[in-house]
């Protein structure tokens, strides 16, 4: 029987942080033995807001890859892809885009939210806006059942069936599988500094490449409960930005689970818990950091996984591309 197929991906916007590992690489991990999966470098989906900066975007094509590759990523059980380099997806995208309304875009609360949050008003770019169908155009082309997104993203996967279902209704045949997805438990993880956010040109985040002293600052500057002024205070674990990392990444969930009780009490300082926390993250990010730091003394390897990696999707989404192009009718040459 044929595996599952996983379509996932980054913008290429900068090297990821630990709110990437909680939120979906460690679920890439987790799946890339049992299914067959994709992962898009979305450089073309990094332009929708930085055209004004591609060669940000051209040189955290590479910064990505590492980080892929140094969390444990294997390009012989996953396809790491180039995003730009496959036509098809450009070519569906302006397809569905024929199925789609403007004011159906718009009213997408993740894309609500986004242009909310970076303050575009009436001035949103083109390709922002259209991002639900080209984000439909990427996982169809590979099939793809199992997309492991946030939360917030979840909208973004509805509005992709949405056009599966009329795309196979005109087509009057399923010539595109709907897709499921996969909602990581330890959902979005704040900024350090306790903003809703974590993201990588705010500096509120902890990037998987972060040297120890980085680490250790971070999580000392860390916001915890403003009210939790000495020891013997009871304090807030809700909101305190501490405890929301310990619930992402701490193995020992009963010692929390005391912990949190203690805290609650009175009588746990705020210093313990961040050095608990501290020592989390050094033990997660010390091995990556060292695997990527060795990637990087042979990019030429990193650059001929991606070029691998592209060649296999090119022919996987054209192959979904013509079965479109075919189911729907349209002209053939």
């Amino acid at each position: 029987m044929s595996k599952p197929t996983i379509l996932t991906g980054d913008r290429t916007t900068g090297p990821l942080h630990i709110g990437h590992y909680a939120g979906s690489l460690s679920n890439r991990l987790r799946y890339q033995y049992s299914h067959d999966q994709f992962l898009l470098l979305a450089d073309t989906q990094a332009l929708t807001d930085n055209a004004h900066d591609p060669e940000k975007v051209r040189r955290s094509v590479i910064e990505v890859a590492l980080d892929y590759l140094a969390v444990g990523i294997d390009p012989g059980h996953t396809t790491i892809c180039l995003q730009s380099h496959l036509p098809a997806l450009a070519e569906l995208s302006m397809l569905y885009l024929n199925f789609v309304t403007v004011a159906r875009l718009e009213r997408n609360p993740t894309i609500k939210d986004e242009i909310r949050a970076r303050g575009f008003g009436r001035d949103i770019p083109a390709g922002f806006l259209c991002y639900p169908a080209a984000q439909a155009a990427d996982i169809t082309a590979f099939k793809a059942t199992v997309v492991p997104v946030g939360e917030d993203q979840a909208p973004l996967i509805e509005q992709t069936n949405e056009i599966v279902r009329r795309i196979n209704a005109m087509a009057d045949c399923a010539v595109l599988p709907e897709a499921r997805a996969i909602i990581p438990k330890a959902g979005r993880l704040p900024g350090v500094d306790g903003k809703a956010k974590m993201s990588k040109s705010g500096g509120n985040a902890i990037a998987l490449s972060a040297s120890s002293e980085k680490i250790r600052n971070a999580v000392k500057a860390m916001f915890t409960d403003p009210g939790h002024l000495r020891v013997e205070d009871p304090g807030c674990i809700e909101g305190n930005v501490v405890f929301t990392y310990l619930d992402a990444f701490d193995q020992d969930q009963d010692e929390l689970g005391e912990l949190k009780l203690q805290y609650q009490r009175g009588g746990l300082g705020d210093g313990k818990i961040k050095a608990r926390l501290e020592g989390i993250v050094q033990d997660l990010i010390a091995p990556i950091r060292e695997r990527r730091a060795q990637f990087s003394e042979d990019r030429g390897y990193v650059l001929e996984v991606i070029k691998e990696g592209t060649e296999r999707a090119r022919e996987r989404t054209e192959a979904t591309k013509r079965e479109v192009v075919n189911a729907l009718g349209l002209f053939e040459l």
